[in-house]
């Protein structure tokens, strides 16, 4: 049966996870051996319970306590769910919560790039993505449209970001993911045995259906930072340079838009 509090101090230490720390600071609280995230709305957290993910406390409108939030409560244990009305959680955190709760959560030791490219056949390769909300929809299309798994560079906001993990509908914790390690990625992907298919705004690009591309039998399809696009020795590094066609004087889409356009087609492997 979950624990539940009644908050009636906002300095309480036991939320300062959810009102007063940064999300850098939560990837790197000294109470948690691999940090913590949280995790907001119903969705978003039932996906990660469903992926393994250890709860550590919730936040929590009062009136969800016994609706929205009680079959996530009953799978939890004798978790601490700290409650109050909408009004006092927004006043505490800043924001109104997005369903009505919140969940924070123990981060895992992330696997590495072999783990998560094992029986890959398509795969997605973040360069350099920063912003959180791109991060989050690229992940919602990498799940729904094909992708084995996504690699993100070392730049790339983290996926596990309440915002990355809310705008992704919880799909981050139904796809495999991992960081590169720092250095050449075509190179590493290159070992693995993958080819490798660059986003890019290039004269030579080839097309999204070009044939070559299905009869990859592993592509990594690479998306670079917003605006800039990927460097220019990682386009120069891949073995195919590939580009979405524009019409109407628009010289490109949004990476996120981009994204889905490419997973849709790229994704399908020739049989």
């Amino acid at each position: 049966m979950a624990d539940i509090r009644e908050i009636t101090d906002f300095s309480a230490p036991e939320l300062d996870i959810f009102a007063r720390l940064r999300e850098n600071q939560l990837a790197n609280w000294e109470c948690a051996e691999k940090g913590i995230f949280i995790a907001e709305s119903p969705k978003v957290i039932g996906r990660a319970l469903m992926a393994g993910y250890e709860p550590i406390s919730f936040l929590m409108e009062r009136r969800h306590v016994e609706s929205q939030g009680k079959e996530l409560l009953e799978r939890c244990g004798e978790v601490p769910v700290f409650t109050a009305e909408e009004a006092v959680l927004a006043q505490m955190t800043g924001f109104h919560l997005t369903r009505g709760m919140l969940c924070a959560m123990k981060r895992r030791e992330l696997p590495d790039i072999a783990q998560v490219c094992a029986g890959a056949r398509r795969v997605a390769v973040l360069e350099r993505v920063m912003n959180p909300t791109n991060v989050g929809a690229i992940f919602r299309s990498a799940a729904a449209l094909g992708m084995d798994a996504v690699l993100l560079t070392p730049e790339c906001s983290d996926p596990l970001y309440r915002r990355c993990t809310r705008v992704s509908m919880g799909t981050v914790f139904q796809i495999p993911w991992t960081y590169l390690p720092e250095g050449s990625w075509t190179e590493k992907m290159h070992q693995l045995g993958f080819k490798t298919a660059a986003m890019a705004l290039r004269e030579d690009s080839l097309r999204l259906d070009d044939p070559r591309l299905a009869a990859a039998e592993r592509l990594a399809i690479a998306l670079g930072t917003e605006g800039d696009g990927l460097a220019d020795g990682s386009i120069e590094s891949c073995d195919f340079t590939v580009c979405i066609p524009m019409a109407h004087g628009v010289d490109s889409l949004n990476v996120a838009a981009a994204s889905a356009v490419a997973f849709y087609q790229l994704g399908r492997v020739e049989k």
